[in-house]
């Protein structure tokens, strides 16, 4: 059985795109490794995640898309050592953050085992768009389909 839509409804044109990002955000709940998000501005955000034992060198951040996806890999270090308690963990891990439109990352930073990513918002521009009302034949307004349409003798169009 599947799960109702979301967006479903008739009014919520070209949003399927937002309920694919919506079930891929879902399928990257992994708690590891612990993050926060903080406004640091009108137009500002960072992200910090909790990385000890990782070095830059073992860290890589990448914008895939709408996505910024950062990823984590030790390297295996433990030639000549024996651990007698091991509760630290060395796994891999990766994080995806689904941005929206417009969104830019500024830089990134590691300090004290904490990696920073800042991203900046831009102010969206208020755009009003004027469409014209076209009329055919009769007055009749009649929907012009590709752009291509015909006039018939009646004075309806002919889908083209």
């Amino acid at each position: 059985m599947s799960r109702p839509s979301l967006f479903g409804s008739p009014l919520f044109l070209g949003f399927d795109h937002l309920e694919q990002m919506l079930d891929r955000v879902q399928k990257n709940a992994d708690g590891y490794p612990p993050y926060n998000i903080e406004q640091t501005g009108d137009t500002r955000l960072r992200i910090t995640l909790a990385v000890a034992g990782f070095s830059m060198d073992d860290l890589q951040i990448t914008q895939e898309d709408n996505q910024l996806v950062i990823r984590g890999r030790q390297k295996e270090d433990t030639e000549g050592r024996v651990f007698l308690h091991r509760g630290i963990a060395a796994r891999q891990f990766q994080r995806a953050f689904v941005l929206a439109e417009g969104i830019e990352v500024e830089g990134a930073w590691l300090d004290n085992g904490l990696l920073h990513v800042d991203l900046r918002r831009p102010l969206p521009e208020a755009r009003v768009k004027t469409i014209q009302i076209a009329t055919r034949g009769n007055g009749a307004q009649r929907p012009v389909v590709g752009g291509l349409a015909e006039p018939m003798t009646d004075g309806r169009v002919k889908e083209g």
